[in-house]
C-alpha cells in the first residue's frame, strides 16, 4: 500500500560502533550491505539499514511508493524538493535488487522524509 512505512536508516559516525551498539540494544541481526558501507537490520517489523559517515544525525523513516519517479515529480509539483545525492546516491544494481530504490525529501514546509521504491513492487 502506498504510504504506509516501508524502511528506516540509521545515520552514525561508525557503522561497525553503530552495529555493536544498536545490535546489543534492541537483540537487532545487522548484515553487512551490499555495497560494505553499512549494514541491513533485520526487525520483526518495518525493516533498516545502518549507514557511516552521518554522526548525529536523526533517523530516516521512507514511505513506500510504487512509483519513485513519479512520487518525485509529485513532491516538486506539490513544492517540496528532492535531496541531490550526488555520485553518493548512485543506484547500485545490487542494493536496489535487494532492498529497492530510496530518495530523500524534503515538504513544502522543510521537514525531512524519505521515499522508497520495494523492489519488484514487494
Amino acid at each position: 500500500m502506498t504510504g504506509e512505512p516501508s524502511f528506516f536508516e540509521l545515520g552514525v559516525a561508525d557503522p561497525e560502533r553503530g552495529r555493536v551498539f544498536y545490535g546489543s540494544l534492541f537483540g537487532w541481526h545487522l548484515e553487512p550491505g551490499p555495497t560494505g558501507r553499512g549494514f541491513s537490520i533485520g526487525t520483526a517489523g518495518v525493516p533498516g539499514g545502518l549507514h557511516g559517515g552521518d554522526a548525529g544525525a536523526s533517523p530516516y523513516l521512507f514511505f513506500r511508493v510504487d512509483d519513485l519517479d513519479a512520487a518525485v515529480a509529485r513532491v516538486r509539483e506539490l513544492g517540496g524538493a528532492v535531496e541531490d545525492l550526488g555520485e553518493e546516491g548512485e543506484e547500485d544494481a545490487e542494493s536496489v535488487a535487494r532492498f529497492g530504490r530510496f530518495v530523500l525529501c524534503r515538504d513544502d514546509q522543510g521537514s525531512s522524509f524519505g521515499l522508497h521504491e520495494p523492489p519488484n513492487g514487494g
